[in-house]
């Protein structure tokens, strides 16, 4: 379904698909701090190193030494 309406929108439907959601959802939830066992329950994840491994690139730029050279 999201690579059909990706198709229908113009774009390259092989760069969409249910796990971009997914990622794009989780990532946008640690971004905003939301607590990480309700991320989890939200996503289906089991391993909390699933999540962590999520939440590490959303943060990978917070505090970032050189955030003042952008």
């Amino acid at each position: 379904m999201v690579k059909q309406y990706a198709t229908a929108a113009g774009l390259d439907a092989s760069t969409f698909g249910a796990h971009f959601l997914r990622a794009g959802y989780i990532t946008t939830a640690a971004e905003r701090e939301a607590d990480p066992a309700r991320i989890m329950d939200q996503s289906g994840h089991r391993d909390t190193r699933t999540e962590v491994g999520y939440v590490r690139r959303a943060n990978a730029f917070k505090e970032h030494a050189g955030s003042g050279f952008l």
